[in-house]
């Protein structure tokens, strides 16, 4: 008699093969891939877990299993993450949306808070996930996301038309501010979850990182990965009218590095380091000088 794979017999013999993997929260990948493989929500799994898989259902999943044991990140198998509690796209063209990258939408909410048709520059969009969490909690703003990368900017159009923002923000292909003119200071908001892992640490990057998402996405340039932000910090003051603010999503011990460094640029008025719910300092936040 055929043995039967039920979905919780299944689940159980993932969860066991992917911890001899080493995969991280082998139970909840289990769940969700699996889940993706039926076309179900994960609470379905627990309401028919007798229920057995069928042989198309299970070679399926037995291809997805293949890959996540390799270290291919589950968001790019199955084609989305949940960023500012929106579903999105995401591809290998792009990084994988971050729940600390959520403290930049909270904090552009916070500043653009009376402005009444806020202007909002993100550079460096990816998936497009900053651009439009703002314009679907904002819809007076409006936004210019840019990338330079053509695939993804085409994966940051689907999932503006997704939320149906796509009316408000436009999408330009450029790298960082190479394409504005520094006379129209028209900003009230740059944003940027730009590159910056150092070359130091990112050979010590999880395999999932290393080997799948965009190096261009993730290298700062430098040991400490400071040269993109540096970039920003040079030009970014020539684009945000007087008062304006920056928001940039900043690593692991680079607030100490820019501390000593900010205090010298005339264009910074003020300046401040924000905390994640980890703790660590992960947004610098820049105010121009009033003038």
């Amino acid at each position: 008699m055929e043995e039967k794979w039920t979905i919780l017999k299944v689940l159980q013999w993932t969860t066991g093969y992917f911890s001899r993997k080493n995969i991280e929260q082998p139970r909840a990948n289990a769940e969700v891939l699996l889940a993706h493989t039926l076309g179900v929500q994960r609470i379905q799994l627990y309401l028919h877990y007798d229920r057995p898989l069928d042989n198309g259902e299970l070679a399926h999943f037995r291809e997805v299993v293949r890959r996540r044991a390799a270290h291919e990140p589950a968001q790019y198998i199955t084609g989305e993450q949940e960023f500012w509690s929106l579903a999105f796209e995401v591809t290998p063209a792009v990084l994988i949306p971050r729940p600390e990258t959520e403290l930049l939408v909270e904090e552009g909410l916070k500043i653009l808070e009376g402005t009444p048709r806020g202007k909002v520059l993100d550079l460096g969009t990816g998936s497009g996930a900053i651009a439009v969490a703002l314009a679907h909690e904002r819809s007076s703003l409006s936004i210019i996301a840019t990338d330079r990368s053509f695939e993804a900017l085409a994966v940051a159009r689907k999932n503006a038309a997704r939320h149906s923002v796509q009316d408000r923000v436009s999408f330009v292909a450029m790298d960082l501010l190479g394409a504005l003119r520094p006379s129209l200071p028209l900003f009230d908001l740059i944003v940027s979850n730009p590159p910056y892992i150092g070359d130091t640490e990112f050979n010590r990057l999880s395999p999932e990182i290393l080997h799948h998402e965009p190096v261009t996405a993730l290298r700062g340039g430098g040991r400490q990965g400071l040269h993109i932000i540096r970039a920003i910090l040079g030009t970014a003051h020539s684009h945000l009218r007087p008062g304006g603010s920056m928001l940039i999503e900043i690593g692991l011990g680079q607030a100490e590095v820019l501390t000593e460094e900010l205090p010298d640029d005339p264009h910074v008025e003020e300046f401040e380091f924000i905390k994640d719910y980890a703790g660590i300092l992960r947004v610098l936040r820049i105010r121009k000088v009033n003038r």
